[in-house]
């Protein structure tokens, strides 16, 4: 049997062996690039070399076709890559260094375009359009046409003379990525099917922020949530087709929520023949004309939760003349409005809410509207408008309410009304007030149901 002293001299014995005996360590990784770890084709290989002074439109080309061939990202290291009318195959990776990678349109004709591929993905690049002409076929910097998958993410794009960014008949993701300085619109999407555009800086674009137009009207489904739209421009002028921050044309089935958009020329998102149109939860600073419209023929728009600070007139859902109808309004905070737009029209501007047929306005404050708070209809294009709940501070007229000829019913039910200098509740045929304040008074106008409201 061991003693203990027998056994304590063991293993310190054992100790001793294991500190002198000689140590094995683990071969060190082999360095090994990034590019190299993802299965890239680098740059280098094909001595497109950044910071060359000849153009490397044709072996960036080569590098592409051969890196679509196999299925392969090509990695372009840092520098700036001054290149031409390159051709986008099907399967084209791009990816750079963020921030350091730079494509420099070159001139002569365009910088990117791809045509029927099923999946273009550009990652991490600078791409700069140089402020250089762009040829008469080319509407945009970076051209996609019938393009399954339009992957862009954490780019850079800038110094467009059109567009920056164009899409037609095309899907996919444009994300975390800032687009700057074009001359027409950052992003201009027609056709579009299962289009997410999300996460974006768009700014200092001469007449547009985010396009989403259809050549007819139809099904699209875009998504517009979580950009940063700021400082649009109308440089081409007229009264409303440029210097939106959201722009949808045409396409029904849009989303357009939880985005900050600032300093637009006309309006933050315009929504015009868009049926089923959501717009919800954005911020809409300073804008130019009406922060909100739904025009023309729509049937189907919730416009809900947005704040307003700061526009001609808030939120407008109008042109019943042309089908336009059906429509919630609710929970938004408009204020701060202006007499003055960059242009005139009948009725004037410093409005609330407007609305003419079908629609609920419902639950939203209303403050500092120099004109109207609430316009409810517009001569004999007045349908089934309820405004309930609603809180109308500062105003001229607290609630302008369309009495003319064929104006059909309204409800003005449990809103509370604080300095409304021309009157709370007012019958108005067209721009002419044609009766006394209606809040406390019973109507005389059939299609006039007035109850429960109070004066602040």
């Amino acid at each position: 049997m061991l003693t203990r002293r027998q056994i304590i001299a063991a293993l310190t014995g054992a100790a001793a062996a294991a500190t002198l005996a000689p140590r094995v360590f683990a071969a060190p990784l082999a360095k090994v690039a990034s590019a190299d770890m993802r299965g890239a084709i680098d740059a280098v290989a094909f001595k497109a070399t950044p910071d060359a002074t000849d153009n490397g439109s044709r072996k960036l080309q080569a590098m592409i076709d051969a890196a679509a061939r196999d299925k392969a990202p090509v990695f372009l290291p840092p520098g700036t890559y001054t290149v031409s009318n390159l051709t986008l195959p099907d399967n084209t990776r791009l990816i750079g260094v963020p921030g350091a990678t730079r494509i420099v349109y070159g001139g002569d004709g365009h910088l990117m375009a791809a045509t029927g591929a099923k999946r273009i993905q550009l990652t991490d690049l600078v791409i700069d359009g140089a402020n250089r002409w762009l040829a008469d076929y080319a509407s945009a910097l970076l051209q996609f046409s019938a393009v399954g998958e339009v992957l862009l993410d954490n780019c850079e794009i800038a110094g467009s003379r059109k567009h920056a960014l164009q899409l037609e008949r095309s899907g996919g993701r444009i994300e975390r990525s800032r687009i700057s300085g074009a001359a027409d619109a950052g992003i201009y999407a027609v056709q579009s099917t299962d289009l997410t555009i999300t996460g974006n800086r768009v700014e200092d674009c001469g007449n547009g922020g985010i396009l989403v137009h259809r050549w007819e009207k139809g099904e699209d489904g875009t998504i517009v949530t979580g950009n940063r739209i700021s400082r649009i421009g109308a440089n081409d002028g007229g009264t409303g087709q440029n210097g939106n921050g959201v722009n949808v044309f045409r396409a029904n089935n849009v989303m357009v929520n939880n985005n900050h958009i600032s300093d637009c020329a006309f309006t933050a998102v315009r929504a015009n023949s868009a049926s089923n149109v959501q717009i919800s939860d954005n911020q809409c600073l300073r804008s130019g004309e009406t922060a909100i419209f739904c025009e023309f023929e729509f049937e189907g728009a919730v416009v809900s939760g947005n704040l307003i600070n700061g526009a001609a007139n808030g939120i407008s859902i109008a042109n019943f003349d042309k089908g336009g109808r059906l429509a919630s309004v609710t929970g938004n905070v408009v204020r701060n409005l202006s007499l003055k737009a960059p242009y005139e029209q009948d009725g004037g501007f410093g409005i609330g809410i407007s609305a003419e047929a079908d629609t609920l306005i419902a639950s939203n404050v209303i403050e500092n509207a120099p004109l109207w708070g609430l316009k409810l209809g517009w001569g004999p294009y007045l349908r089934n408008v309820v405004a309930t709940g609603n809180i109308i501070r500062h105003s001229g007229v607290g609630c302008a309410v369309s009495v003319a000829d064929g104006a059909g019913s309204a409800v003005i039910s449990d809103n509370l009304f604080e300095d409304a200098a021309k009157g709370a509740i007012v019958g108005f045929l067209w721009d002419k007030a044609a009766s006394a304040d209606l809040v406390t008074a019973s109507s005389s106008f059939r299609n006039l149901t007035i109850e429960r409201n109070r004066l602040g």
